[in-house]
């Protein structure tokens, strides 16, 4: 028990940063870069989409106060896994689903998750999320740190983020700090 990681990749990482933050036993989360070939990319480059990089969160979290579980399911109920390469107006492969596993058995929590929507039929349609292993995480340049709660007021921020905090908010509130 103590601190572990996780990474995952559900469209623009300006919301998902905002929500998993929020969560109680997230010790941190840092917006970043991965699953793809080119090392120390830059945001113009991952949003090219040339580098095969998606556009990550890795979350710091204490298991004994949240578990990979509960991860996966914010992560399920967030966006949408069976839209290729896109969350809505977001498109491309850097805003593709996918999960980057750590150890085995988050590999095997993700791939039963995945099963178990699937055969449930929880979407109209199958989940196209990638699961693969993480190899490596590339920080995002600073300024998009923490973007969500330091430009609330630019337009995409109203228009995209705050809809989707804020419904995160109403679905999990027993969960945040």
């Amino acid at each position: 028990m103590g601190i572990s990681k996780a990474t995952f990749g559900s469209g623009c990482f300006w919301c998902v940063e905002a929500m998993y933050k929020q969560l109680k036993g997230v010790v941190e989360v840092l917006p970043g870069y991965s699953g793809g070939n080119i090392a120390n990319p830059t945001y113009e480059q991952v949003c090219s989409g040339s580098t095969g990089h998606a556009e990550v969160v890795q979350i710091f979290y204490d298991d004994e106060l949240i578990d990979f579980t509960q991860l996966l399911e914010i992560f399920f109920k967030t966006h949408d896994p069976t839209s290729l390469n896109r969350q809505g107006d977001d498109i491309g492969t850097q805003y593709r689903s996918i999960i980057l596993w750590h150890t085995e058995s988050q590999q095997l929590e993700a791939v039963k998750t995945i099963e178990g929507l699937n055969a449930a039929k929880a979407y109209e349609k199958k989940i196209v999320t990638e699961v693969e292993q993480f190899k490596v995480f590339y920080e995002a340049e600073e300024y998009h740190k923490n973007y969500f709660a330091l430009n609330p007021e630019k337009a995409y921020c109203n228009a995209v983020v705050r809809p989707k905090v804020e419904k995160f908010e109403k679905v999990f509130k027993d969960s945040l700090k």
